[in-house]
């Protein structure tokens, strides 16, 4: 059985991306019946940071695909007592055949979980990014706009992890548009806009930043935004609310943009990032969008233990 990681979507081929994406669409929209293909197996969820949508959208996906799972949280285990986590990495591998962790926003500690070829490791999410995240966001464009290609995303807020996920998932399919408007020194990182910079030159889409709120884009498709307290982390400069208090999504960007639809990769601050009338409003599909990260999450833990669909297609390992 083949074994696969996933800690960045740079982990991914083209083929994976797509072929994930469509999966999950097709577990949404009921035209994929889950069968048991971890039947047998074990996942571990091991969530050091809190957690409602991705926790839950694994661990029921899991089930759903007939795995056993042991949750453990940041209490759990014996790096609390001194164990390296090199050693518990190891022990997990013996144990596990995938495991899904957010920990402490480092990725390199996944990396080296992931160093060996037991056991899969999907990154939940880490300080630069949710890649987890980023599968659920084009699964939700694919299942609700039957198609990706060419679709037009206006995301304003805090170039986060979901951000960087969103730039680095988006830019790969052709004739995308991705425009960020971010709160001066809250922007994306410039390893973020060097690698998307790469994939529009690769895949003819495009992507650009800006950190002001005029001339914003008219008729895009999707007007996307995020909580300004990034989960776990804090911000050093007293008064940022006041940098961001620009970057609230309100009604009044569906005046250049009508037809777009709302999302949010949740919680959801009502009043900060965005008003309760955009969330709770027609436009919005936020919700609509976390559970669509459960049904990403069963395509992500079928990759990482049974293949892509090109694999199957191949006569290779499923």
């Amino acid at each position: 059985m083949a074994i696969r990681h996933l800690i960045s979507l740079d982990d991914l081929t083209d083929v994976d991306l797509r072929s994930i994406v469509t999966r999950g669409a097709g577990f949404s929209s009921g035209a994929l019946a889950p069968a048991l293909p971890l039947e047998g197996t074990v996942v571990g969820i091991y969530f050091r940071k809190t957690s409602t949508r991705t926790r839950t959208a694994f661990s029921s996906g899991a089930l759903r695909l007939g795995a056993q799972i042991i949750a453990y949280n940041g209490n759990d285990l014996q790096t609390n007592t001194g164990e390296t986590s090199e050693d518990t990495g190891r022990v997990f591998s013996r144990m596990l055949d995938t495991l899904v962790a957010r920990t402490s926003g480092d990725p390199a500690e996944l990396r080296a979980w992931a160093a060996q070829d037991r056991m899969s490791v999907v990154n939940a999410m880490s300080a630069d990014e949710h890649p987890t995240q980023g599968l659920a966001d084009l699964t939700t464009l694919l299942r609700h706009f039957g198609r990706i290609e060419g679709l037009r995303v206006l995301y304003v807020g805090e170039g986060n992890n979901t951000a960087a996920a969103l730039a680095l998932g988006l830019t790969r399919f052709p004739g995308t548009e991705l425009e960020l408007r971010t709160p001066e020194d809250y922007g994306v990182s410039e390893d973020v806009r060097l690698r998307a910079a790469a994939l529009t030159a690769t895949h003819g889409s495009a992507i650009c930043e800006r950190h002001d709120m005029t001339g914003l884009p008219a008729d895009v498709d999707v007007i996307y935004t995020s909580r300004w307290q990034t989960t776990g982390t804090s911000k050093p400069d007293p008064g940022w609310r006041r940098s961001f208090a620009p970057f609230q999504v309100t009604e009044a960007l569906w005046e250049g943009s009508p037809k777009a639809v709302f999302l949010h990769d949740l919680p959801a601050h009502r009043g900060e990032e965005v008003t309760a009338g955009v969330l709770d409003g027609p436009r919005s599909i936020a919700f609509d969008q976390a559970e669509n990260k459960m049904h990403s999450a069963m395509a992500v833990l079928e990759w990482c233990r049974a293949g892509s669909i090109a694999d199957e297609a191949a006569g290779g390992p499923r």
